[in-house]
């Protein structure tokens, strides 16, 4: 309705001044007295003023309304009752559209305020800034984990503690720290990790700040309660036939509360007695073996590391493999993709760990001659090296999958437990990790995650 009105009157004035050009010039063709002539282009010149008038004015109404649009004018508003029906029209447009942006304004700023809100209450610190430092918002938490009332720039951080505020400069996108700070509250242990990103016209970094002390805790808490029911139960298992047996012989000597006389001891009491014993003396040497096992796991030396190909450790695993009862049956392969790679580690304890999950996984592969075990080295995406032991044997449950690495666990009746507790903590004092995933039925992968970035 605008345009029509609007395209309408334009017609109209320009028409006018189509007509009246043609009639001035046509009269001085003819050439008609001055006086008509004269009258003719005076008009004309007012109908060509009424038209630019007409534009200007329209252009100043619309120029205005941006104008108010762009200082987000809040009380901008026209008057709709007025003859003109043109401007009526244009005036009801402008008010429906300020109206509009005026509700889109609101709605932006309600879920700005929002999102502000949600910011705040989170547990996580959220800390975003420049790559110069300025800090454009930081919520509670942030504040709170970092001890500043107040952050907008990170210098802030490095008069309070200049530790925090290097591995905060130092972080590289999408990578994650960890790192002890001391507070009024005692240390904590923060989880560091940014994420970049672009606005507009600037580039931004996003940090998350965790504190994860409650976290390990409980964790550490939850490992003990299992490394505690693993321990009563592989004692109670020793010691309750030891204590069995000793009643059962007390008895046998002490029948009413009095010693037997000696002559009362015969050959079968004799028997009985050698075999109790001899029972209560492999209970026993069970015990100490499984304690001797326990302090193996708890006083593994720190790792000696040396740069080493892995094709040379992983012949040395094909090797090995070959010596173990039943290795026949089940195909061992190896590949190390690209076939230069090496790796800084302590190379017998990576063999270790390596003809560990290899035994384990002939032990438990029950396809026989179709049986396969492939130990490949790759370079992972983040350019770190990975050795991944898969198979195709059975598989392990999901409710067990994490229960294996708990010390002294074993599904295996002649198991000790502690081969993969073991292995875990020799990755661990490599600064990598050991892994594990499993498709019941189909595969199971094992995968050593070493720190080192390869360039």
């Amino acid at each position: 309705m605008i345009s029509r009105n609007f395209y309408l009157q334009l017609v109209f004035r320009t028409l006018l001044v189509v007509t009246l050009s043609a009639a001035a010039g046509w009269m001085i063709a003819v050439k008609t007295p001055f006086l008509p002539v004269l009258i003719i282009l005076v008009l004309l010149l007012l109908v060509f003023l009424n038209l630019v008038s007409y534009l200007n004015t329209t252009n100043r109404r619309l120029g205005y309304f941006l104008d108010s649009v762009q200082n987000e004018d809040s009380m901008l508003s026209f008057p709709v009752r007025i003859k003109n029906q043109t401007t009526r029209d244009l005036f009801k447009g402008m008010d429906k559209v300020n109206k509009q942006i005026q509700e889109l304004r609101i709605e932006t700023r309600q879920q700005e305020q929002y999102f502000r809100t949600l910011l705040d209450h989170v547990a996580t610190g959220i800390v975003t800034y420049t790559a110069n430092g300025f800090v454009l918002h930081a919520n509670g938490a942030a504040r709170k984990l970092l001890g500043l009332e107040v952050l907008t720039h990170l210098r802030q951080l490095e008069r309070s503690n200049p530790a925090l505020f290097r591995e905060i400069r130092e972080i590289r996108p999408f990578d994650r720290k960890l790192v002890a700070v001391t507070t009024e509250r005692g240390t904590i242990q923060l989880s560091l990790r940014a994420v970049p990103f672009k606005t507009k016209d600037t580039d931004l970094i996003l940090l998350s700040i965790s504190d994860i002390r409650n976290e390990l805790d409980e964790k550490e808490l939850d490992s003990w309660m299992k490394l505690i029911r693993v321990l009563m139960h592989e004692i109670m298992n020793s010691i309750a036939p030891i204590t069995s047996l000793s009643e059962s012989l007390y008895k046998y000597y002490l029948p009413d509360g009095n010693p037997v006389e000696p002559g009362q001891v015969d050959e079968q009491m004799i028997g009985v007695t050698i075999r109790g014993l001899q029972v209560i003396k492999e209970q026993g040497n069970g015990l100490i073996q499984f304690v001797e096992s326990y302090r193996k796991l708890s006083r593994l030396s720190p790792p000696e590391k040396k740069r080493f190909p892995i094709n040379a450790l992983l012949e040395r695993i094909r090797t090995l493999y070959a010596s173990l009862e039943n290795s026949s049956k089940v195909q061992l392969s190896v590949q190390v993709k690209p076939a230069t790679l090496e790796l800084f580690a302590d190379e017998n304890q990576i063999a270790q760990v390596l003809l560990n999950l290899v035994k384990n996984a002939l032990e438990v592969n029950d396809k026989g001659n179709e049986g396969k075990i492939l130990v490949m080295a790759v370079i992972h995406a983040d350019r770190r090296p990975e050795i991944r032991v898969v198979d195709n044997g059975p598989g392990i449950p999901e409710e067990i999958l994490e229960q294996i690495f708990v010390p002294f666990f074993t599904t295996r009746e002649n198991g000790s437990g502690i081969g993969l507790s073991l292995s875990r903590q020799i990755m661990r004092l490599h600064g990598g990790s050991l892994r594990v995933s499993s498709v019941p039925g189909k595969e199971t992968v094992f995968t050593l995650a070493f720190q080192e970035t390869l360039t």
